[in-house]
């Protein structure tokens, strides 16, 4: 393993893991406790939209989908924030206008030459040093935001009509909460791509879960687990030539089935 990394990508690509690692420990767990999953998974493939409308106008990928996953995660804020029903549907609309739009985007972009796979299931061997500095900056504010509020989202996920009476403009945080979602989501694509990125955001969440007693104790957990995914994962994927972003993520549906498995059989 030590040999591998004498090569600069396999070292931003260990660097990047551990980042998102972090990342997806906290929003991950956020995401999980507040059964925000599929509000996640509607903004990870919505975002293709912003990658189309980047390649249009000549901007970069990475930013449009940052800005346009933000749009969209405003825009569901409002939405289920006003009214829970028919939420599937809704996040499902949401979710095909946004990969419609990036498909007709770039259909339309005039001899663009951009690896749009990379996109779809992750480049994590291709990150630069300008991608780290990105994912450090999102980590920064990730974590000042899970640490200055955390008993407020302690109290909202729990108990939204509780934490109102005790003051807490839960409107205002459930917004940001969704919006550090999106945030999350948007930098986890670099690694995994937006089609795998629910996995990475869920599994080391659920696994932790298992075995802490506090929502603090699943996030250090589930980022410990998430880093140990990644790692495994760009091992298996420089050894055996194969895709990085898909490797972690098998790495860790394997490990939770392995999991599901003991909790069901062997522990009962």
């Amino acid at each position: 393993m030590m040999d591998i990394l004498n090569f600069d990508f396999m070292q931003n690509a260990l660097f990047a893991s551990l980042l998102v690692s972090v990342i997806c420990g906290i929003i991950g767990t956020l995401t999980v406790i507040n059964r925000m999953v599929f509000i996640a998974g509607g903004i990870a493939h919505g975002s293709y939209g912003g990658i189309g409308l980047a390649l249009y106008f000549g901007i970069a990928p990475m930013l449009g989908a940052s800005l346009f996953s933000l749009f969209l995660g405003a825009l569901i804020a409002y939405i289920t924030h006003q009214n829970n029903a028919r939420l599937d549907a809704l996040i499902g609309v949401l979710w095909a206008f946004g990969m419609a739009l990036g498909i007709i985007m770039t259909d339309l972009t005039p001899g663009y030459n951009v690896d749009l796979m990379s996109y779809l299931f992750g480049a994590i061997l291709s990150v630069t040093d300008e991608d780290l500095y990105g994912m450090g900056a999102v980590l920064v504010v990730v974590l000042a935001f899970a640490v200055i509020f955390y008993k407020q989202l302690l109290a909202m996920s729990f108990d939204a009509q509780f934490a109102k009476l005790r003051g807490i403009n839960v409107t205002l945080l459930y917004f940001a909460l969704v919006l550090m979602v999106a945030l999350g989501v948007v930098i986890t694509i670099r690694a995994v791509g937006l089609i795998l990125v629910i996995a990475l955001l869920t599994i080391p969440p659920y696994i932790a879960e298992k075995f802490t007693n506090s929502v603090g104790g699943m996030m250090v957990l589930a980022s410990i687990l998430s880093a140990l995914f990644c790692t495994v994962g760009l091992y298996l994927s420089y050894s055996f030539n194969l895709s990085g972003g898909a490797s972690i993520i098998l790495v860790a549906t394997t490990t939770f089935f392995i999991q599901l498995l003991y909790s069901r059989y062997i522990r009962s």
